[in-house]
């Protein structure tokens, strides 16, 4: 129980820090909404997706456009094990009878949350580029979201758990940040790629949990067969496996980082 309180504090003054700042929020949003409305309408109207009958070049994009949401986010929620580790409040932390494991369970859960609500509010937005959701569909996407994003902040642990100051931490997520968005078939998908990019883009973790939205948000349609690269249950199998190791790997590189 002790474990569990400790973990729902941490969780809980992660979200309260989220809410407090109305300036992250705004920016969290326009930011993917901006990708959406300027690149993608640019794109589509450049060239077309001959081999996904029905669906254009925008609503391919919006569920890519999400998952970047998501990846920005929950990367970058990290950040906050530096930020407490430069002000001291890690410490303070660190001496309290919770265990390190249940650190670590606050901070991904407050990360996914964050990352989640984000997610909802830009599918709340998704009749705006032509893709209607149902509630079911609305709850399968925000499931694949958390587990996209507990993934994501299991990575942005492990690199902060060994970060001793915010400038480091940012050049590492700059470079991770882009280069796994854009591999992820966010904007282009992987057929017709050559053969070195589409195996680095196999490897990319994200490409899966994106993979897996476009499943959800085009269901049964023929056009899912063209749009989509991997069978549902693959993309779902391989996102949660990354999960549980990211978050495994999180929990053992704080306990074992030496600033924790």
């Amino acid at each position: 129980m002790r474990a569990v309180r400790g973990a729902f504090v941490i969780w809980l003054r992660e979200v309260l820090r989220f809410l407090r700042e109305p300036s992250r929020i705004v920016g969290m949003i326009a930011q993917p909404l901006l990708y959406l409305l300027l690149v993608g309408n640019g794109i589509s109207h450049g060239f077309t997706l001959n081999a996904a009958r029905g669906a254009d070049y925008l609503t391919y994009m919006f569920p890519g456009i999400v998952g970047m949401s998501v990846l920005f986010t929950s990367l970058f929620g990290a950040m906050s094990i530096v930020w407490d580790r430069e002000f001291g409040f890690l410490k303070e932390v660190l001496v309290s009878p919770v265990p390190r494991w249940a650190i670590v369970a606050g901070k991904a859960a407050g990360g996914m949350s964050v990352a989640v609500v984000q997610g909802a509010i830009l599918l709340l937005l998704a009749p705006a580029v032509g893709v209607h959701l149902g509630v079911l569909t609305f709850l399968a996407m925000l499931g694949v979201l958390a587990l996209i994003s507990l993934a994501l902040v299991g990575l942005g642990i492990v690199i902060a758990s060994r970060m001793e100051s915010m400038q480091g931490f940012q050049v590492i997520m700059n470079f991770l940040v882009m280069p796994m968005f854009f591999l992820s078939g966010a904007l282009y998908p992987i057929r017709g790629m050559p053969a070195w990019l589409a195996g680095l883009m196999h490897v990319d973790p994200l490409t899966y949990g994106i993979d897996a939205l476009r499943h959800i948000v085009y269901g049964s349609s023929l056009v899912t067969r063209f749009l989509t690269q991997f069978s549902l249950g693959l993309d779902l199998t391989v996102t949660t496996a990354v999960a549980v190791l990211l978050l495994a790997l999180a929990s053992w590189a704080f306990t074992a980082s030496r600033s924790a």
